[in-house]
């Protein structure tokens, strides 16, 4: 009898595993056909949301093109000639699903004219808009270089000073973009406030395995390491799939660093972004 129990005990494990599975097969969302156009502060992200989305079981993710120019507005991708633009090339297939821009400073006319040729092919693409870290910590629409930066000396109120123009002016576009287009299709990636919220967690020596807010980038204009670019991708997978990142492997853009406690700063990237995408009224995710 007890023999009896045990083996039926066995075989409701092995059912209860299976359901299990079962429902977080059925949970995962579809996949996305991800077209992405960029500059260095974005282009990273499409090789890492891949591994994402297959992390967490999305089996369909696409990433359908990437298109680079460095330093670039959106409006210079959308200028390039046609025989070279595969973004526009996607585009008017019709099989792109989410279109990831990554503006500087506005006005940026690009973001609107891409909108409009993603919608005419696809009415239901989404278009999101990268809301970066500033280059050199200044908002700067020329983009002058600033000598002697000192990041490690920065707060958490002044880097909020420093970029509340910049996220007024993003959003400010985003909402009148959206109603001239008659509906919500562009979204903001709130990139640059979850890197605030890492720097802050850094000044309060609560970031695992970085000791100093300079640690996070490689120059003084703002090229990130492995950290940055783990969070911003955890960011936009919030948006593109409206689900939390947290509980997702450690990718292997930070695992390659071999940082200490990279489990434990893995999951704090990962609640970052999840705060700052459910926080920000444009990423189209609520709490």
């Amino acid at each position: 009898m007890a023999q009896r129990s045990i083996r039926w005990g066995a075989l409701a494990l092995l059912l209860l595993a299976a359901g299990l599975a079962a429902q977080d097969k059925a949970e995962a969302p579809a996949g996305r056909r991800v077209l992405s156009a960029g500059h260095s502060f974005h282009v990273f992200v499409p090789g890492i949301l891949r591994e994402l989305a297959a992390g967490a079981g999305i089996k369909d993710h696409v990433q359908v093109d990437v298109q680079s120019i460095g330093g670039s507005r959106v409006v210079q991708h959308w200028d390039l000639a046609e025989e070279k633009n595969k973004a526009k090339t996607a585009l008017k297939t019709g099989k792109v699903d989410v279109l990831t821009l990554s503006p500087i400073y506005l006005p940026d006319e690009g973001i609107a004219n891409f909108a409009r040729l993603a919608l005419e092919h696809n009415p239901d693409a989404r278009v999101t808009v990268q809301e970066f870290w500033l280059p050199f910590d200044t908002f700067d629409p020329a983009r002058r270089k600033v000598e002697g930066l000192d990041r490690n000396a920065m707060t958490g109120e002044e880097l909020r000073r420093r970029h509340e123009p910049y996220f007024k002016a993003m959003d400010d576009h985003v909402r009148e973009l959206n109603g001239k287009l008659g509906k919500p299709a562009v979204f903001v990636v709130p990139v640059g406030q979850a890197v605030i919220a890492l720097r802050e967690r850094v000044i309060a020596g609560q970031a695992p395995g970085i000791a100093t807010q300079a640690e996070l980038f490689t120059d003084g204009i703002g090229h990130v390491r492995g950290p940055v670019q783990a969070l911003n991708a955890y960011c936009h997978y919030a948006v593109i799939y409206r689900r939390s990142p947290v509980g997702l492997a450690v990718p292997g853009v930070l695992a390659r660093e071999k940082r200490e406690d990279e489990g434990k700063l893995n999951r704090l990237l990962q609640e970052l972004a999840w705060e700052a995408v459910t926080a920000h009224p444009l990423s189209g995710v609520g709490k």
